[in-house]
């Protein structure tokens, strides 16, 4: 299942938000930097979905705020 993000990076907290079928704001408290935002968002993904982060991959949109991710 692939699903769209809109990514917060710097947040206060970490949240996810469904605001569609298959679209969601997820907030992370980690820095756009290196790639540590791109990993709290999948890690917490996973927490919301129910499954291991491994299960979560990045397909599109590594430096962008759009991001698109495969869920399976």
């Amino acid at each position: 299942m692939r699903i769209f993000i809109k990514a917060r990076p710097n947040s206060k907290k970490d949240m996810v938000k469904k605001i569609g079928e298959s679209n969601f704001i997820v907030s992370v408290t980690e820095p756009p930097i290196d790639g540590r935002a791109n990993e709290a968002i999948a890690k917490a993904l996973a927490r919301h979905f129910g499954i291991i982060s491994s299960r979560v991959s990045l397909v599109s949109g590594f430096s962008s705020k759009q991001k698109v991710f495969e869920i399976g």
